[in-house]
């Protein structure tokens, strides 16, 4: 596959939280480094997404008496999963992975800071219609078409990846270069929905030397 100028790779999350022995750990996590390194000298641009959550954060399980991690509630936007205190602003487990090296990258992206919402994709939060304005600097910049890898596969490479659909954009995960969280299937139900949106999935070695 032959990347252009006006294509951009968007590295999700790759914390420390995220990966083995962070609070949120997704399995085999660091897995994933290796093949980002490997494709990012093929692309111009590359973002970097960061879980940036304040303390208390309304997605913590600890911020409702009762509940425990991965349980479901609603909220005023929707369902929301609760997940054990992960990225903390300023914490030791939201900063990125030390073996994630993209001195390039022109914009990293912090998403789920407001402390009454929850944000998956790099361009909407969880109620589907905030925007985080990443779409609009895409756009200004000439960005055709969006490439995905990172943490989680399942939730925010592919809400992100759903969400560049909808808004227009060709989408592109590149499946080794993600790991999944798969709670109660959601793998499979995501993929599901890549099929349904158009989002395409790949593999790292489709891209030229």
């Amino acid at each position: 596959m032959q990347i252009s100028p006006h294509d951009v790779l968007i590295v999700i999350d790759m914390q420390n939280d995220f990966c083995p022995g962070g609070a949120l750990a997704v399995a085999d996590g660091e897995a994933v480094i290796q093949p980002i390194q490997r494709i990012a000298p093929h692309f111009q641009h590359i973002i970097l997404t960061q879980d940036w959550h304040a303390s208390g954060h309304t997605s913590f399980a600890s911020s409702h008496p009762g509940k425990r991690p991965f349980e479901q509630i609603e909220l005023d936007y929707g369902p929301q999963t609760l997940w054990p205190d992960h990225c903390v602003q300023g914490s030791h487990g939201a900063e990125f992975h030390p073996a994630l090296h993209l001195p390039q990258a022109e914009l990293i992206l912090r998403k789920g800071f407001r402390r009454e919402i929850d944000s998956y994709s790099a361009f909407f939060e969880n109620d589907r219609t905030t925007a985080t304005g990443l779409a609009g600097y895409l756009r200004e910049r000439g960005v055709t078409r969006v490439f995905f890898a990172g943490l989680a596969y399942d939730y925010c490479v592919g809400y992100s990846a759903l969400d560049a659909r909808r808004l227009g954009f060709p989408a592109f995960i590149i499946r080794d270069a993600c790991r999944a969280i798969d709670l109660n299937g959601s793998a499979a139900k995501i993929e599901t929905e890549f099929a349904r949106a158009g989002v395409t999935v790949i593999d790292s070695p489709r891209f030229s030397s």
